[in-house]
């Protein structure tokens, strides 16, 4: 009985993105002896143009080609761009996390926070939610957020809250900040390479989303946090009340946070310092606003100082001309800088920094395998036919709903890869270009996507994250599903409204800009 108990158990659990990726090129493979083969002319830009359609003599993909997917998909070949950039990327801002995460720098200093804030706890909610917020807008911050409930759930039940507030605080925070992705290079800097514009493009609206979906989560836990205390009996959780106080000893424990030493600060001050010169050299500046070249300015005089500049290195690209070869050098540059400020063993930081590597190795050959699904597609032919279909199905939808359409796609699909990164890295190639021939920006479809991403995170039973979070606190999905409904059915209309927008948006400047052009 209890073999066969497993045995059922075993069939209920859900493959790895990888072997669903495995599959999906198979099918992929299969697909290409059926659909036929078609391509469009493109641009110096390397976008499809609309209208040019045609098809061409088919190559169908055998088993070799099977087996090579992932290994182009990783360095490319004639057809297909490799993600080689991107993986580097991925495993040298593990490198750093892991720097970091030796100093005990973010861990202690959350701590710190926590125990300064006694007394005034709906102060200290508000803050903490932005910081895990941030986190998860700006590095994907997740699974590490695990140590944090035993530390937060007795400290809010001591004070009249329960453990919702506790894991909406850490849960729901860096949920929507996945959600509103500034440049989350998991997320962001995935989709963006994958589509080749810089993952500073459309950080603006992405900002301001966070912005609003950030207060929206706050607004809902304070709520909460503010209904229970007067009325206990009203929690979602009262009848668990007093075995959870046992459970995490409320009454004896109290927060024992160490005070944050000299150098965990210079390290905290440099991990932020990190992500602003990040932002900073991402965001392209002169596109948004032609006069703006005071970095490409400050850049051409720097290397033209003599020797200075040379030393420094006259291949210097510009803040705000930046992509992932910058960035990646940015991280293990202030790997390097943060070890010196941290006095910190050579070995020491070898071991941190390969081990923080290792932890995001599997995500970074997510990106690869998943990649081996555009190569077979490129390579059988038919890219353009389906990237022809999806054209005809969309002639003559608005752009507002081609933006929510495509918001509601990938909730979908997320439940088939799970991997936020490998979800990226399979999709975004051809839904790129499906933007681009709905005349829709690149970049607004990848504020669909990490929208989409991040708010089904918060929800599906498939996720680590959430799982690990409410085995924790000791909290059922149906409760937590029960207890975030209104906010996510709120956050899920305010997404689309948002996307409606600034998709129409798009669609005025490029009108204003056909104008002028027609003026010229």
């Amino acid at each position: 009985m209890n073999d066969l108990e497993t045995k059922k158990t075993r069939k209920l659990h859900m493959p790895s993105a990888f072997t669903i990726l495995m599959f999906l090129i198979v099918i992929v493979a299969i697909l290409t002896w059926i659909i036929p083969a078609g391509k469009y002319e493109t641009n110096s830009a390397g976008n499809v143009i609309s209208g040019t359609y045609h098809t061409i003599v088919p190559h169908p993909q055998g088993i070799w080609d099977v087996l090579m997917a992932p290994i182009y998909g990783m360095i490319g070949n004639k057809l297909t761009e490799g993600s080689i950039q991107i993986a580097l990327f991925i495993l040298v801002i593990g490198g750093f996390l892991g720097v970091v995460n030796k100093t005990g720098a973010l861990d202690d200093g959350i701590s710190a926070i926590v125990n300064s804030s006694k007394g005034h706890e709906k102060r200290l909610i508000v803050i903490l939610m932005i910081l895990f917020s941030l986190g998860g807008s700006t590095y994907g911050m997740g699974e590490e957020t695990l140590a944090f409930f035993p530390l937060l759930i007795p400290i809010m039940m001591g004070v009249g809250y329960d453990s919702l507030v506790a894991v909406g605080i850490i849960m729901i925070s860096t949920r929507v900040g996945d959600l509103g992705s500034t440049v989350n290079p998991f997320s962001i800097g995935v989709a963006s390479g994958m589509v080749k514009i810089s993952p500073g493009d459309g950080i603006i609206p992405r900002f301001i989303l966070w912005v609003l979906v950030t207060a929206a989560a706050i607004a809902f836990v304070l709520w909460y946090a503010d209904r229970i205390k007067k009325d206990p009996t009203k929690s979602l959780v009262y009848k668990n009340r007093d075995r959870d106080m046992k459970l995490f000893h409320v009454e004896e424990r109290s927060a024992k946070a160490k005070p944050l030493t000299k150098v965990q600060k210079r390290v905290l001050w440099l991990f932020c310092a990190t992500f602003v010169i990040m932002i900073i050299g991402l965001i392209p500046w002169s596109s948004i606003n032609s006069s703006w070249t005071f970095f490409d300015k400050f850049a051409k005089w720097l290397i033209s100082v003599p020797f200075l500049g040379q030393l420094i290195g006259q291949d210097m690209t510009p803040l705000g001309s930046w992509y992932f070869n910058e960035i990646t050098m940015l991280f293990l540059t202030m790997s390097i800088v943060i070890m010196f400020a941290s006095h910190m063993k050579e070995s020491d930081f070898i071991d941190s920094f390969m081990k923080g590597m290792s932890d995001l190795i599997s995500v970074a050959m997510i990106v690869a395998v998943a990649r081996g699904l555009q190569v077979i597609m490129n390579s059988g032919m038919i890219t353009g036919t389906i990237l022809h279909w999806g054209e005809m199905s969309l002639n003559g939808l608005s752009k507002p709903l081609f933006a929510i359409l495509a918001f509601l796609f990938f909730p979908l699909l997320s439940f088939l890869i799970p991997s936020s990164s490998g979800l990226a890295a399979a999709t975004m190639g051809i839904m790129g270009s499906i933007a681009v021939l709905a005349h829709v920006d690149k970049s607004v479809m990848i504020t669909a996507y990490s929208a989409a991403t991040g708010w089904v995170t918060g929800l599906t039973p498939t996720g680590a994250i959430l799982m690990g979070s409410l085995a924790i606190a000791h909290i059922n999905i149906t409760t937590w599903w029960r207890w975030i409904a209104k906010l996510w059915i709120f956050l899920f209309v305010l997404i689309c409204i948002f996307l409606a927008i600034i998709a129409t948006m798009w669609q005025i400047a490029i009108n204003n800009l056909n104008k002028f052009s027609d003026v010229d």
